[in-house]
């Protein structure tokens, strides 16, 4: 009897010590269930087909076409769609990195055109679409419908946003792939980091992975704190290394505050554009790294 009353003693002790952490649980558990509840229809798979040509020396190969998908998040009624740039050719970087020293950069050549975009809508209706705007140095692409939709399409507010620190809890939304039905899914994250300069950027955890590109991120209160993207610059090739992961490649999954994609969403054209030059990445404004 004494050892089972010892251990009662320390039930209580542990409940004591950890009930602060149990609790904070329980409120991430019911902020991810109520955003997923509410948002899961503004959260859709891309898929874009792309034809590439590379040529090396004067010499091309044929135009290979492939196919992805992407995460992409609805930010107005009317379809319109934020997205990873990076996201909608993922080669491009490897390329660079493969081509940006000495005369290989001058040899190689690649140049992708984006043929078709399709919205694949939880209801598995497939939507025709167009990218309208790209900045390649936020990681950020705009996708619209080139029809109107019959219905006005679930979309998050990005004016209802709000910014982190570290530490703090984070809930992230978003799809996976085909071999999963592409059903929505959330996870619990933290802020390691803050990037304040040259611009801002929270830093999730260890948690998010390259499938969350795309996705919209909640604070616990429901506001949106951003959307995830992939921030990379350029290193010297003695410089990289792959034991460093994405960040030793110059590469780092990043969230973008909301309020500094707003800014962009203000020169989105209004309508898809009668004909688009697919291959031709353009920045919509000077905006610091």
């Amino acid at each position: 009897m004494k050892k089972l009353s010892w251990l009662v003693v320390l039930f209580v002790v542990f409940i004591i010590i950890h009930g602060v952490p149990v609790s904070a649980a329980t409120e991430e558990v019911a902020a991810g269930k109520e955003i997923l509840t509410k948002w899961q229809k503004a959260v859709v798979t891309l898929q874009i087909v792309s034809k590439q040509r590379i040529s090396y020396g004067g010499r091309e190969s044929s135009g290979d076409e492939s196919k992805s998908e992407a995460t992409g998040t609805v930010i107005d009624p009317s379809g319109l769609i934020v997205m990873s740039l990076f996201a909608t050719d993922p080669n491009a970087r490897m390329f660079e990195m493969l081509s940006d020293s000495g005369d290989i950069e001058s040899q190689f050549k690649r140049e992708t055109e984006i043929t078709d975009v399709k919205i694949l809508m939880p209801d598995a209706t497939e939507i025709p679409a167009k990218i309208v705007l790209r900045d390649k140095d936020l990681d950020l692409a705009f996708v619209r419908p080139t029809q109107k939709p019959a219905k006005p399409f679930t979309a998050i507010d990005l004016t209802n946003n709000t910014t982190v620190g570290v530490l703090d809890s984070i809930i992230i939304l978003s799809r996976l792939g085909k071999v999963a039905n592409r059903v929505p899914s959330i996870s619990i994250d933290m802020i390691q980091a803050v990037i304040e300069k040259p611009r801002t950027f929270f830093i999730p955890g260890a948690k998010s992975e390259a499938g969350d590109f795309g996705s919209p991120v909640f604070a616990l209160n429901g506001k949106v704190v951003g959307i995830v993207l992939l921030r990379s610059i350029p290193l010297e090739r003695s410089s990289r290394s792959v034991f460093g992961g994405m960040s030793g490649l110059g590469m780092l999954p990043v969230i973008l505050p909301a309020s500094d994609i707003l800014e962009v969403v203000n020169q989105v054209p209004a309508t898809v554009p009668a004909e688009e030059k697919k291959t031709e990445e353009k920045k919509p404004t000077e905006t610091p790294k």
